[in-house]
């Protein structure tokens, strides 16, 4: 019994450990729309590559208008706020996971 307990635990602490270094590689490819500074910057690899000067539609039928608002497929319009990223398949990143520190 404490065996099992103790392979438990060992599984566990390694999960653990593999998706807090998964969570900074994945920050390091994010490729999205971010609002940093009341601009809208376009992200490549979780870099800014350039101010973004037109409207984008991302994958899932939603589209970045020039004012930071998403308005997604069914119509619903959400508004990005300082640092939250959207990426290019439409998933909101909040601004504390958007940018590796």
């Amino acid at each position: 019994m404490m065996k099992y307990r103790t392979v438990t635990l060992a599984i566990v602490t390694l999960f653990l450990s593999v998706s807090f270094l998964a969570s900074s590689v994945v920050a390091a490819e994010m490729d999205g729309i971010m609002m940093k500074d009341s601009k809208l910057m376009m992200m490549q690899s979780g870099k800014e590559v350039s101010r973004m000067d037109r409207e984008t539609a991302l994958r899932n039928g939603a589209k970045v208008l020039m004012n930071g608002k998403i308005v997604m497929k069914d119509g619903k319009i959400v508004q990005l706020q300082e640092g939250q990223m959207v990426m290019l398949d439409g998933k909101l990143i909040e601004a504390d996971k958007a940018v590796p520190k």
